[in-house]
C-alpha cells in the first residue's frame, strides 16, 4: 500500500483548533439542553436556515470580504454540529460518525495518495471518482446532483460528472459551434408566426444548457459569472435611481434616452471605482 506524504510543515495550531472545536459541542450541548429556541429545532426547521446561510457565504466569497466568509463558515459550522446533535438524541449518529465517514470516504475516494493508483492530474482524480461511486453500487454517475440545486448550478454538475466518464466534447471550438447552433434554432422558433411557447422554452433552456458547457470549457462558473454581472446591475440601477433623484427626477416620468446618459455615468463610475 502506498504512503500518504507526510504534510509539508506541522500544524502549530492543531491543538488549539481542537479546542476550538470541543468548545462548539459544549457550547451546542448547553443550547440544546437550555436554550428555548434551540431545544425546539428539528432537522427540517434547520433546513432553509442552512441554506440561506450558504447563500450569505456565496456573497461573501463573491465580495472577497475575508471577514464575512470566518463569520460565515463559523454558522455553518454550527449547523453541521447541531444536525449532528439532533441526529444523536434519536439514536442515529453524532458527530464523531459524521467525521469518520469522511474522513473514510476521502481516503477510499483518493486511491492515488492512500494507495497504488497513480494520477498525475485533476482530470485524472475526477475520473477515478465517479468510478468509484460506481463501484459503491450508485446506479447512475448523475444520482450525486441534488434535484433541489438551481438549474444554472445543476446544469454544471450534470456536465462536469458526465466528463468524469468521458462524455464530452473535446475542443471548446466544437462547443462554441453548438452554442450557434442552438441560437440559431432559438431563433427559428421565436420568430416563427404561430410561435409555440413550449418549443421556445425548449430552445431556450438548450442555448443555457450549451452556455453552461461552454463555460465550463473556458473555465467559467457560470453561475458566479451571472450573479456578478447582477450585482453589477443593481449597482448600476441603484446609481441611476439616486443620480436622478438628486436632480428632482422620478424614473416613471423619464424617457429612456433619459435614463441611459445616467447609466452611463453609471458605468464610468464603476470603472473608476474598480481602479481605486
Amino acid at each position: 500500500m502506498k504512503h500518504k506524504k507526510p504534510l509539508s510543515k506541522p500544524d502549530e495550531r492543531r491543538a488549539e483548533k481542537l479546542r476550538a472545536f470541543d468548545r462548539l459541542l459544549t457550547i451546542m450541548d448547553e443550547l440544546r439542553e437550555n436554550c428555548p429556541w434551540d431545544k425546539k429545532q428539528t432537522l427540517e426547521s434547520l433546513r432553509h436556515l442552512t441554506i440561506e446561510e450558504t447563500y450569505e457565504l456565496s456573497d461573501a466569497i463573491l465580495e472577497n470580504k475575508l471577514e464575512e466568509i470566518k463569520k460565515e463558515l463559523g454558522d455553518l459550522m454550527l449547523h453541521n454540529v447541531f444536525y449532528a446533535r439532533i441526529a444523536s438524541e434519536q439514536g442515529a449518529f453524532d458527530i464523531a460518525d459524521v467525521l469518520n465517514a469522511i474522513c473514510d470516504k476521502l481516503i477510499e475516494r483518493h486511491p492515488h495518495i492512500y494507495s497504488d493508483v497513480v494520477a498525475e492530474d485533476e482530470q485524472t482524480v475526477k475520473a477515478n471518482w465517479e468510478k468509484l461511486k460506481l463501484k459503491e453500487g450508485k446506479k447512475s454517475v448523475l444520482e450525486g446532483v441534488p434535484q433541489s440545486l438551481p438549474a444554472l448550478v445543476k446544469a454544471m454538475r450534470i456536465q462536469d460528472k458526465a466528463r468524469g466518464v468521458g462524455f464530452d466534447w473535446e475542443k471548446p471550438e466544437q462547443v462554441w459551434e453548438k452554442v450557434q447552433e442552438e441560437l440559431k434554432e432559438l431563433h427559428e422558433v421565436a420568430s416563427a408566426p404561430a410561435a409555440d411557447r413550449q418549443k421556445i422554452m425548449a430552445e431556450f433552456g438548450d442555448v443555457l444548457f450549451s452556455l453552461v458547457n461552454y463555460a465550463r470549457f473556458i473555465g467559467i462558473d457560470p453561475e458566479e459569472a451571472l450573479e456578478r454581472t447582477n450585482k453589477k446591475f443593481i449597482s448600476r440601477f441603484r446609481y441611476l435611481e439616486s443620480e436622478s433623484a438628486k436632480d428632482g427626477k422620478k424614473l416613471q416620468d423619464m424617457t429612456l434616452t433619459e435614463m441611459d446618459l445616467y447609466w452611463e455615468r453609471a458605468k464610468a463610475f464603476d470603472k473608476h471605482d474598480s481602479h481605486e
